[in-house]
């Protein structure tokens, strides 16, 4: 099957007026989606104007923007293409008081995602005080930005879910209600087994699940959707849960256009989306156009 025949082949699994389209959840349609790490993460390094045409280009209405200083010169008219473009700039990563300037000139309010940082106290009880200290000026200027603030898990203390859970508990005690959790699959290997109980515990946090292919032992690290062992029954655990927030999909491959991976990830999700709804229905996985060279 030629690489045309096959978008459309996914294209219209994933739009189509079937009741199959009916059933995928409002959060899994590709208008719903939010494209994460496509700017530093792009080999053909596109600019403002081109990363948004690519996103309307491929149906997508959001972005979650992720940054390097030299794209610091470029967060206005980021702003501006998406608004041309009508892709919503959905979060943002990091701080940068240059961009938190630019959300008040043009009434914009994304999430906010930094990493839970990893103390290295000597109890538990020490290291989600000191976390939360940390992050306290923060949720408060998010908060004053009507902003939400999520806690991305990145690795280490501050990447496994029990430590986030207990960071955005004491950060809505002390009134911080904005704060919850970005979780990401790529950043959460070591607890593939753990999933369902996770999200279960999780659920209440959620801002935002950034979805990945999944193999055991991280091999590849990042995967397309459709090519893992373990994205199937993970994403099955997902829809259901009834989780009705935000869902991403991942670029995060600097040598690889974004384009192709992320049209990769999303013929994965209609493919997983159509055997979770209708097993065995769907055919074969597609054939990835983008090839990992992340062992």
């Amino acid at each position: 099957m030629s690489e045309g025949s096959s978008l459309f082949c996914y294209l219209a699994l994933w739009l189509g007026a079937s009741t199959l389209a009916a059933e995928i959840p409002a959060n899994l349609k590709r208008e719903n989606l939010v494209p994460w790490c496509i700017v530093p993460f792009d080999a053909l390094e596109r600019g403002p104007a081109e990363r948004s045409k690519m996103l309307a280009d491929l149906g997508l209405r959001r972005c979650a923007y992720d940054w390097r200083s030299k794209h610091v010169a470029e967060f206005e008219e980021e702003i501006l293409q998406y608004e041309k473009h009508g892709i919503e700039y959905f979060a943002f990563w990091g701080q940068h008081d240059q961009a938190f300037r630019l959300f008040g000139k043009y009434d914009l309010h994304p999430q906010i995602w930094n990493t839970l940082p990893s103390p290295g106290k000597a109890t538990q009880d020490e290291n989600v005080a000191s976390a939360t200290r940390a992050l306290l000026p923060l949720a408060k200027h998010t908060g004053e930005m009507d902003c939400k603030l999520g806690l991305y898990n990145h690795g280490g203390w501050g990447g496994e879910p029990a430590n986030l859970i207990a960071v955005c508990r004491a950060l809505r005690a002390a009134g911080h209600r904005h704060v919850g959790i970005v979780y990401n699959w790529h950043h959460g290997h070591a607890r593939i087994g753990s999933w369902a109980e996770d999200l279960k515990e999780m659920r209440p946090f959620l801002h935002c699940v950034n979805l990945n292919g999944m193999n055991s032992g991280a091999k590849p690290k990042i995967l397309a959707l459709g090519q893992g062992e373990h994205e199937l029954s993970m994403l099955r655990i997902l829809i259901e849960s009834g989780y009705k927030g935000a869902v991403g999909v991942l670029d995060h491959q600097a040598h690889l256009d974004a384009r192709e991976v992320l049209s990769d990830n999303l013929d994965g999700l209609a493919w997983l989306t159509g055997e979770i709804m209708r097993p065995g229905s769907v055919g074969p996985r597609p054939a990835p156009r983008a090839r990992s060279q992340d062992k």
